[in-house]
């Protein structure tokens, strides 16, 4: 079965995941707002409840892959262990003495601690000699290579989109090594090398500019159309490249651009709307009920790109875009206090095993 998501709803059958691990652990009231977390987590208790989210999907026959693992099964490859060296533990990133020695750890390392570690960070106190300056003034916890806390959030370093894929240069720098991590995965791990897909934004090889997106702005709603927003992470500059790059390919017709309040409470459209059903919906009305809509659709020439921005409500131009009579709505639960915190929480954030 070829590779790709062709809606929101459609029945899920692989999905990659990423369970929370060390540099959850290495998450601290004086760090979290530096690797944009806002609390700490009860790791343990974060992981039994991860474990049990991918129980479920399990259940309902979905084949779930860690992303962890996967990145271990593909730096066994030298030609890998070569491209996380160049991109990822370079001398820009960790210094010139510690890119040395961080090239011979991962010659000779063992794949799945590599990538631990390229996940959890890497302290002074993990490091046994000196590895220049960097270590020479850093104090036992201070981070050579930074932890990846929001890889738990796998939507957002890479998305599929009908029948392709992003990498997604993301709006803040503490989660840029992310894409670069699921870059190395899809370029070179067996079960992704061997398949055939087009990549339509992103890759380490170039410089994206101010041409921004997280996955959590993107939604494949299906019929043919992409729905992304346009807030914090997600740039009208990258949308715009995605669809032309979707339109040239055929794989899709249009693009409903969204435009969101630029706020962290809002900080990606799937916070704010999600698809339960082929014709349901859960969303956030304060948010939604003012969002400004433009389609945008293939003109005469490849290059061309026609824009129109939309009238009515967004359930509006998803029900057009999917071709139903309208669009079923379940508002965020409770009062306006509730709401307002409920939405916080990401309750309006699901993800539809099927329909």
């Amino acid at each position: 079965m070829a590779l790709g998501v062709h809606s929101e709803i459609g029945k899920l059958r692989k999905v990659i995941i990423h369970r929370p691990g060390l540099e959850h652990a290495r998450l601290t009231p004086s760090n979290a707002e530096e690797l944009l977390f806002d609390d700490v987590l009860w790791v343990k208790k974060a992981k039994d409840e991860h474990d049990a989210f991918a129980e479920v999907m399990r259940e309902r026959g979905v084949e779930v892959y860690h992303a962890e693992h996967l990145l271990a099964e593909a730096i066994v490859k030298p030609e890998v262990k070569d491209w996380a060296c160049e991109y990822i533990l370079n001398e820009r990133e960790v210094g010139i003495t510690a890119a040395q020695r961080a090239r011979e750890w991962v010659q000779t390392a063992d794949p799945t601690l590599v990538a631990e570690f390229l996940i959890g960070g890497i302290t002074r106190a993990d490091v046994a000699r000196n590895v220049g300056l960097e270590w020479e003034s850093a104090d036992p916890t201070s981070m050579l290579l930074p932890p990846l806390p929001n890889f738990l959030f796998q939507r957002d370093p890479s998305c599929w989109i009908y029948d392709g894929v992003t990498l997604n240069p993301m709006t803040k720098p503490a989660r840029k090594p992310e894409t670069m991590i699921m870059e190395i995965i899809y370029r070179f791990h067996p079960m992704f090398a061997a398949e055939q897909f087009p990549v339509w934004l992103g890759g380490a090889d170039e410089n994206w500019g101010r041409a921004h997106v997280e996955g959590g702005d993107v939604q494949p709603i299906g019929n043919g159309s992409v729905m992304i927003g346009m807030g914090e992470r997600t740039t009208p500059q990258a949308v715009q490249w995605i669809a032309r790059a979707l339109f040239r390919a055929g794989s899709a017709r249009q693009v409903l651009a969204v435009h969101l309040p630029k706020s962290r409470s809002y900080m990606h459209l799937d916070t704010v709307i999600t698809m339960c059903d082929r014709d349901l919906v859960t969303m956030f009305p304060p948010v939604i009920a003012g969002a400004r809509t433009w389609a945008i659709r293939p003109g005469q020439s490849a290059d061309e790109l026609v824009i129109e921005e939309q009238r009515g409500t967004l359930p509006e131009h998803m029900a057009r875009a999917l071709g139903v009579k309208n669009m079923r709505v379940i508002e965020t639960g409770g009062d306006t206090f509730e709401a307002e915190r409920e939405q916080w929480d990401d309750g309006n954030n699901v993800v539809a095993l099927e329909p």
